[in-house]
């Protein structure tokens, strides 16, 4: 289980772009209860928010079930000029979620079968987003292994979110869901007080471009990170790169 701190331890356009408000509880370091993120923890640097937000939590509110995992591995893509990046083209109808204001998910179809999410980050104009990659499961755990495994195949728990695409159906979060405000709406990320404890820096993974690039993050060792292959061969740092 995760420990708290201070204990020793792109596809589918649904809505009209615009500018959300900010609802979220402004609380100090020293409150025990959960909150959510505010905009301001997005408008900063894309790096900077794909490390931090190892260890907070995805929270999916759907009808009559709660769905919640802590986020332990994350994905960085920035601008134009990143080959990976959706807004490698230009701006399109597609990608103008990650134009938009911080603080919005960008929910696309991947290869026509997976549903990612991201945290849309950076100054409204500079396309930037961090990729949701692995949970750790929290809250939900039996609706999880029901929307995995609706035949009863046994998945451990471990294994329910570990993947963008997985954690997506473990939480039902679905192309309905892109551009819905983080910080607003039933889909939100909380601060629960987690420590992410260590941390590892290494290539993106599962694409074909950019490649080169060590934005992926992850809380090292953590069971449910995935990719963990693919980091073995590449070797990983622990400092954020510049």
């Amino acid at each position: 289980m995760p420990t708290r701190r201070g204990n020793g331890v792109g596809g589918h356009f649904s809505r009209t772009l615009s500018r959300p408000k900010d609802r979220s509880r402004v609380s100090s370091k020293n409150d025990p209860r959960p909150h959510i993120l505010p905009r301001s923890f997005y408008i900063r640097p894309t790096l900077t928010v794909a490390e931090e937000l190892l260890g907070k939590v995805l929270v999916h509110r759907t009808p009559g079930r709660v769905a919640a995992g802590m986020i332990v591995e994350t994905e960085a893509y920035i601008g134009e000029d990143d080959p990976a990046c959706h807004a490698a083209t230009g701006p399109t109808r597609r990608n103008a979620p990650l134009y938009g204001p911080p603080g919005l998910a960008y929910v696309y179809l991947n290869y026509g079968i997976h549903c990612l999410v991201n945290a849309v980050t950076e100054a409204e104009g500079h396309p930037a987003a961090v990729l949701i990659r692995a949970l750790h499961p929290l809250d939900g755990i039996a609706v999880m292994r029901e929307r995995r495994a609706p035949g009863g195949r046994d998945v451990g728990e471990r294994d329910l979110c570990r993947g963008p695409g997985n954690l997506t159906r473990a939480l039902d979060i679905t192309l309905a869901d892109n551009l819905r405000d983080l910080v607003s709406s039933r889909l939100v990320i909380e601060d629960r007080g987690f420590g992410a404890g260590g941390v590892s820096w290494g290539p993106r993974i599962g694409i074909r471009v950019g490649t080169d690039r060590p934005w992926r993050c992850w809380i090292t060792d953590h069971p449910a990170v995935s990719g963990r292959r693919a980091q073995r061969r590449a070797g990983a740092a622990t400092r954020l790169p510049r």
